[in-house]
């Protein structure tokens, strides 16, 4: 066995050892992120009120890992090796997720969420080492579960030479579409509603000169909530039941992209999808509807 596969399937078992390791963190639904948000999505929502219906995926505005200045990484992310496993790969992203949502939170609730890592695994390609994790997060509030979340983060080496990947065709057949223009402005709104410190969002120099990206990286929990938000302007009344999203390419900012829709055989199974410029696909999606 070759020093380098040593090595990696030491750090993979070290890694492991997280698995099973829990968080939980409380917080209260309060309007003014919500407002926020609207605002962010340019939306025209009233003000929003105590016992309002949270907009689904706006939970991620709450529970922020609120990390002192000294104890943030190069990345702009607080360092590894506390609840998320200490993986030194340098490039971190967002890479999907599954939701089911039993009910809506509310704006006044009291929260709590209890997070437990889930998955460690790894694997070595064309484009280096990868390495991902799986956190399942519970969410409850004195009604009982309300959110069920299973959050997958993917760890990658910087590109390699050479090891550029075909990336998939977007459809082309949706029903209901939207073209979005991901400037600086709205990622930096985004992270700050998020308090994300990842420098790949706002950080010109460092996403080019540092990880590599052509521009500033459009976040992934923002195109997914794009799409969400495309499925509540086609469907106002509806009610998510359940959420999946895989991130499949990188948006930059610069480049208008489309977040598109269409339902699938019924009216209440939705495939959504984000498409970059080129026709390539960034993001797809599903969502069942009450």
């Amino acid at each position: 066995m070759s020093e380098p596969t040593r090595t990696a399937e030491a750090d993979l078992a070290h890694w492991r050892t997280w698995v099973g390791r829990t968080e939980q963190r409380s917080d209260r639904i309060h309007g003014a992120a919500l407002d926020a948000l609207a605002a962010t999505l340019d939306r025209d929502d009233p003000p929003a009120h105590a016992g309002d219906a949270v907009p689904p995926l706006a939970h991620w505005l709450f529970f922020l890992a609120a990390a002192r200045q000294s104890e943030l990484g190069a990345d702009g992310h607080p360092r590894r090796g506390g609840f998320l496993p200490p993986i030194a790969l340098p490039r971190r992203m967002w890479a999907g997720g599954r939701l089911t949502f039993q009910h809506a939170l509310q704006v006044g609730d009291e929260v709590v969420r209890t997070s437990r890592i889930a998955a460690v695994d790894a694997k070595s390609g064309r484009s280096g080492r990868l390495a991902f994790v799986t956190v399942r997060h519970e969410i409850a509030d004195s009604r009982g579960p309300a959110i069920t979340e299973e959050h997958d983060i993917v760890y990658r080496d910087p590109p390699q030479p050479g090891a550029a990947t075909v990336p998939a065709t977007a459809p082309t057949d949706e029903a209901f579409s939207r073209r979005i223009v991901p400037d600086p402005v709205l990622l930096f709104r985004y992270s700050a509603l998020t308090f994300n410190g990842h420098r790949i969002h706002y950080d010109q120099s460092y996403a080019t000169e540092v990880e590599g990206y052509p521009g500033l990286v459009v976040h992934g929990p923002l195109i997914a909530t794009l799409l969400v938000d495309l499925l509540r302007r086609e469907r106002p009344a509806a009610v998510l039941r359940r959420f999946a999203f895989t991130a499949r390419s990188p948006l930059f900012d610069g480049q208008p992209f489309d977040v598109c829709g269409r339902f699938d055989g019924d009216e209440h199974t939705a495939v959504l999808w984000a498409r970059n410029p080129e026709g390539t696909l960034a993001m797809q999606a599903s969502a069942e509807l009450a």
